[in-house]
């Protein structure tokens, strides 16, 4: 279900997107990728609207954002999630298109520490779902989480069988 709409996922073990699958490429790991961060909460109930691939907007709960610096520039990201919780970022960089899904990609983030810190690592980043298909409705980057800045880490395009 998105917003008022149903709809039914059919999938296909003969289908060519399933038997022509010719797996997953990754820029090389780096450490340098694996960022210690400072996680800033937001007010508790604090949402983010975020527009998926099919233009529906839908208010996600907001638990804060994580700073981090990297060849000495200071970056900013907003994370889905509920504070206390392991969070969810929806990324774009200079990469995006360009070596990475050009809708951008996700990030898995451990939850803050008592201190609030935590561990961004970009060699984790993954597409998504529409990444792979046509059929899937994925959200899009929000405009605080476009980073200028080429982040050749984690997962790059797939590249769909002719």
């Amino acid at each position: 279900q998105r917003g008022d709409r149903r709809a039914l996922r059919v999938r296909h073990a003969d289908a060519p997107t399933y038997t022509g699958f010719r797996g997953l490429e990754y820029w090389p790991a780096d450490p340098s990728w694996r960022i210690q961060a400072r996680f800033v909460p937001h007010d508790v109930g604090k949402t983010l609207p975020v527009v998926d691939i099919t233009s529906m907007v839908t208010e996600q709960p907001n638990a804060g954002a994580i700073e981090f610096e990297r060849d000495g520039q200071a970056y900013r990201l907003e994370a889905i999630g509920e504070p206390g919780r392991e969070l969810f970022v929806v990324f774009a960089d200079r990469t995006s298109g360009h070596g990475s899904y050009s809708a951008g990609r996700f990030l898995d983030v451990g939850a803050p520490d008592a201190q609030g810190h935590v561990v961004i690592d970009f060699n984790r980043a993954y597409n998504p779902p529409c990444a792979f298909t046509a059929f899937a409705t994925c959200p899009l980057p929000p405009p605080e989480n476009r980073l200028d800045l080429l982040v050749e880490a984690g997962e790059k395009t797939y590249h769909h069988p002719d």
